[in-house]
């Protein structure tokens, strides 16, 4: 049951993206449209995804963006606002519990890798701006599988890119949705649940469950 490679989400996993409320703060939109606009982001990926093609994130969360703040009195012109949020991806930092569960992990000889809907670029400034950029062998983003997770092909793409068989990668995610995916994909995975709040019952079911990527390590630890 040991996967050698474990395979990150970054958005929201790794990143804290509390700060995007900020964002929308600063050109004059209600703070909780933050977290509408990125559900409605993933919404239109996953149409995508659903429908044989693709987009890149910031293309797909710029046109998400311009209809959400569509008739709005803002502080900045709407395409200024645009590219006002967007840039907050670059700023974010990791939840607290990431550094050392990232070492933690590392430390039982696990190869670490990302696998975003979003661009590389922003896995790697996140990573080096927590000091652990050295930690990870790869940084995947689903541009280079033509497909966003939860889409079958974006998780195979990490496998081999990795140089393993599917089953030998566990997907950490705190969406669901991402595990639902993986675990049909072939993969092991692990709900990192940080609030309490209960899995979806319709989605299939992770293999582990943590309340941080501390709790995480320790487990696989114990299951080493």
């Amino acid at each position: 049951m040991r996967s050698s490679v474990v395979v990150f989400d970054v958005n929201e996993t790794l990143s804290d993206m509390a700060p995007m409320a900020r964002r929308f703060a600063d050109v004059g939109a209600p703070g909780h449209l933050a977290a509408a606009w990125f559900a409605a982001l993933l919404r239109d990926g996953f149409a995508l995804a659903a429908a044989g093609s693709a987009a890149p994130f910031a293309e797909v969360g710029a046109g998400v963006l311009r209809g959400l703040l569509h008739g709005r009195q803002l502080a900045v012109p709407v395409e200024e606002a645009v590219e006002h949020v967007l840039a907050g991806f670059g700023a974010l930092d990791v939840h607290p519990d990431v550094p050392a569960g990232v070492r933690d992990l590392r430390a039982l000889g696990l190869r670490l890798v990302t696998l975003t809907n979003g661009a590389t670029a922003v896995s790697e400034g996140l990573l080096e701006r927590a000091g652990l950029r050295a930690e990870f062998e790869r940084l995947l983003s689903v541009d280079d599988a033509g497909a966003w997770k939860p889409a079958r092909r974006a998780y195979e793409h990490a496998a081999q890119r990795c140089g393993v068989p599917v089953a030998g990668c566990l997907l950490v995610a705190v969406h669901p949705w991402d595990v639902d995916g993986a675990s049909r994909a072939g993969m092991r995975t692990a709900w990192v649940d940080r609030t309490g709040a209960p899995y979806p019952q319709h989605l299939r079911g992770p293999d582990l469950v943590a309340s941080g990527l501390e709790d995480l390590a320790h487990q696989l630890a114990g299951n080493g």
